[in-house]
């Protein structure tokens, strides 16, 4: 079969490998289509520390199942799936609280095992979820990024009527937007350096958005809010230069979310978390997010394909490489096909 494989950083090609088979507790899935995040990225560009090569990337994706193993209940070939890449071990401290996406043996599906970029892939019968009749297999390869939107969210805990900063509008800081207004969120700011990420923004429902480049993002939202500050902000842009201004932006009794896994320091001004109360939570992957989003995709309140700029055959997934590696504006999400 084919499959993208990953070799050592930047080093990479479509290969033909040996079909798995499916063990105990798996199920064999037949890949439709997987979308190509920026964690895959990360992997190409040997800077995720988890990676050991050679690898098969891709942990948002779509298929059928085609082939059960030993042991397996309550799915069967034929139906239709989508996979949360999160394998956790249900015995370690965040396990027992009910964390599991932060397991002390945390496994993801597309970084420390083979992932969706391939033709047939093996995953835990315990990882797939049904498809409702009408979502498309295309519209399920995502899945998985609005589950990280809907944790960061829930890490944030809204309260009705609050505000919400969006520091970003990539396709994580799009699926945020679109999960935030489905969960009754109404004023949205959303802030990039890239105009046509902003118009994509105001498109999708942001009430207001700013060009941090052109213009003095702290300025714009003082006056916005009155001097009274931002009560939820998610950090989309992942940049940890951009904490204290965050900070500051925060209102009193404000929550920030984290999502970037930069290894390099951020400034913290004690002050500012202490005067304000701040709470700073770190969101990673997604605490069993699944059947909420397919409910919230099922009902019309979401709108994943918004997000796709481009669909590619998996032979041409070095192209789309090469292509958000230097024109990483021409592109927001780019689907793989793999499948029919």
């Amino acid at each position: 079969m084919k499959a993208f494989q990953v070799s050592a950083p930047h080093d990479y090609r479509v290969a033909d490998i040996d079909t798995p088979t499916p063990g105990a507790g798996e199920v064999l899935v037949r890949v439709a289509f997987a979308g190509i995040c920026g964690s895959d990225m990360h992997i190409i560009h040997g800077d995720n520390a988890f990676v050991r090569f050679p690898r098969i990337t891709g942990h948002e994706f779509a298929g059928v199942i085609e082939a059960v193993g030993e042991g397996v209940d309550g799915v069967s070939a034929g139906e239709r799936v989508c996979v949360d890449p999160v394998i956790s071990c249900g015995e370690c401290y965040p396990c027992r609280i009910g964390r599991p996406n932060v397991c002390s043996a945390l496994e993801v599906i597309g970084v420390h095992r083979h992932g969706g970029f391939e033709e047939f892939v093996a995953v835990p019968a315990a990882n797939v979820h049904k498809l409702p009749e009408h979502i498309g297999l295309d519209a399920a390869a995502l899945v998985e990024p609005y589950t990280i939107a809907a944790n960061v969210l829930d890490r944030m805990q809204p309260h009705p009527g609050d505000r919400l900063l969006i520091l970003g509008a990539g396709v994580i800081g799009m699926t945020i937007l679109q999960m935030a207004k489905a969960l009754g969120l109404e004023e949205i700011i959303v802030t990039d350096v890239i105009d046509e990420r902003l118009e994509a923004a105001k498109s999708l429902g942001a009430t207001h958005v700013f060009n941090s480049r052109s213009q003095d993002v702290e300025q714009e939202i003082t006056a916005l809010t009155r001097g009274e500050g931002v009560p939820l902000i998610a950090d989309a842009a992942c940049v940890p230069a951009l904490l204290p201004q965050m900070l500051r932006l925060a209102s009193p009794a404000g929550r920030i979310g984290l999502l970037g896994f930069s290894v390099q320091p951020s400034d913290l001004v004690q002050l500012e978390v202490i005067k304000k109360e701040l709470t700073l939570v770190g969101s990673r992957l997604n605490n069993r997010k699944f059947p909420e989003v397919l409910e919230l995709m099922a009902s019309g309140k979401l709108d994943p394909l918004a997000l796709v700029s481009h669909r590619l055959p998996l032979a041409e997934m070095p192209d789309a490489i090469e292509m958000l590696d230097h024109r990483p504006e021409e592109a927001r999400k780019v689907l793989i096909q793999i499948g029919a």
